[in-house]
C-alpha cells in the first residue's frame, strides 16, 4: 500500500506553495479583514434601522456608532489594494529593470564569442577549406 499525499497538497516545498497561491500578495490580509469588518458595520447598520421601520425604541447611541465599522471597513479594504498596487508597480519595475540590462557575455580564450557555431575571425583564416 503507498501513502497519497492529502487532497490540496501538491509535494512542493512551502515557499512555492505560498508563491502559487493567488490569496497571499501583500495587502490581501488588509482587504480580507477590511471585507469583515465592513460586514459586521452592515449587520449592525440594519439592527439598528430596523426599529425605525418597526416603530419600536431606538437603539442607544453606541449603536450608531458600531455601524461606522463600515467605513472603518472599506478604508482597510482600500489600503490593502494600494497596497497591493505598490508591490506589483515595485515588481514590474525592478523585472523591466532587469530585463532592459544590457547582458555582455564573456569571450573564450580564442577571443570567440560563446554563442555556437560563430567562430572568431582567427578561428575562421585558419581552419582549412575543401
Amino acid at each position: 500500500m503507498t501513502a497519497t499525499p492529502a487532497s490540496g497538497t501538491t509535494g512542493a516545498p512551502a515557499s512555492e506553495a505560498a508563491a502559487a497561491d493567488p490569496g497571499s500578495g501583500p495587502g490581501d490580509g488588509l482587504v480580507r479583514a477590511g471585507g469583515i469588518v465592513f460586514l459586521i458595520g452592515a449587520v449592525a447598520t440594519l439592527v439598528t434601522v430596523a426599529p425605525l421601520f418597526l416603530h419600536t425604541k431606538p437603539f442607544p447611541t453606541v449603536a450608531y456608532l458600531v455601524c461606522m465599522l463600515m467605513a472603518v471597513g472599506f478604508v482597510l479594504a482600500a489600503a490593502g489594494v494600494l497596497r497591493s498596487i505598490g508591490a506589483q508597480r515595485r515588481q514590474a519595475t525592478s523585472f523591466s529593470a532587469s530585463v532592459s540590462a544590457p547582458v555582455s557575455a564573456p569571450l573564450s580564450a580564442s577571443g570567440a564569442s560563446p554563442e555556437a557555431g560563430v567562430p572568431s575571425e582567427a578561428e575562421a583564416s585558419a581552419a582549412p577549406r575543401a
